[in-house]
């Protein structure tokens, strides 16, 4: 077997490893989805109406938010990569991975892998959630699964930012703060829950490049789901071409991310 061929079949066997650890541990499933469906029923029924004003009360703001949500589950997700390689590393699954003739690439990628089976898990569930408030895709269905497929492509390339984290992470305890910390101006600096316009001056730029506010806006005009009546529309590079900022910025992101990891996996699996 071929060098990639042996990538993808070890990758394989982790991955498939890692999704039986969260079958045997239902608890990370049911936090993964509780959290997102919170925050769903807190901004659309607690919050919206202030945010959103008359849109609030009619669902413009509802539909607005769905996106929103979507791409922050997702990234939140990224937290389980964290904590999954932290953990492995505290309990020395990792020196017994190390003592296999299997690619040390696969490891990592068969984490990363297995987290976007959760994220499919949960953005089904979160669907469901959004159908229930009233959220609907407005445009076809190639469209809405290129937009699902633009909230994977970012959840993957968090993936590997945690898996970065977890790797150089001391502790379990470490890594769990470590793994949520970056995640809150990230997605709150954002289009997430209101519109980029409305944050003053240099978070206003913030929000503009931040690549989630891109996947966000890159999925909400796939799925066809305006603004509420009297927002501004998002102006600027960024905003006028978001599907390729997000492509981009998820790419870069790999790019970056994924050879800091591998190395970082290679240093803590050589000791």
């Amino acid at each position: 077997m071929n060098g990639a061929g042996k990538i993808l079949t070890d990758s394989g066997v982790i991955t498939w490893r890692n999704v039986m650890n969260v079958r045997r541990n239902p608890e990370w499933l049911l936090g993964a989805t509780l959290f997102p469906i919170m925050f769903v029923l807190m901004f659309a029924y607690v919050f919206g109406g202030a945010i959103g004003g008359p849109g609030g009360d009619s669902g413009q703001y509802r539909e607005f938010l769905i996106a929103g949500i979507f791409a922050q589950t997702v990234a939140f997700n990224s937290s389980y990569t964290v904590i999954g390689f932290a953990n492995d590393l505290q309990k020395g699954i990792i020196d017994r991975f190390r003592s296999l003739p299997m690619s040390r690439l696969a490891v990592i990628l068969g984490r990363t892998t297995a987290d976007q089976v959760l994220s499919l898990v949960v953005l089904f569930v979160m669907s469901i959630c959004g159908l229930l408030i009233g959220w609907r895709i407005r445009g076809s269905v190639l469209d809405a699964i290129l937009g699902y497929l633009m909230i994977l492509l970012f959840a993957f390339a968090l993936s590997w930012v945690g898996a970065y984290i977890g790797l150089v992470s001391r502790s379990v305890e470490v890594a769990n703060s470590a793994g949520l910390i970056w995640m809150f101006p990230l997605t709150f600096i954002s289009s997430a829950f209101v519109p980029q316009e409305s944050l003053p001056g240099v978070l206003g730029t913030i929000a503009d490049w931040n690549p989630f506010t891109a996947a966000v806006n890159a999925t909400r005009d796939l799925f066809g789901n305006a603004s509420p009546a009297g927002w501004a529309a998002p102006s600027g590079w960024p905003a006028d071409n978001a599907a390729l900022y997000a492509v981009l910025s998820s790419v870069a992101i790999i790019a970056i991310f994924a050879p800091l990891a591998t190395a970082r996996y290679r240093k803590v699996a050589s000791r």
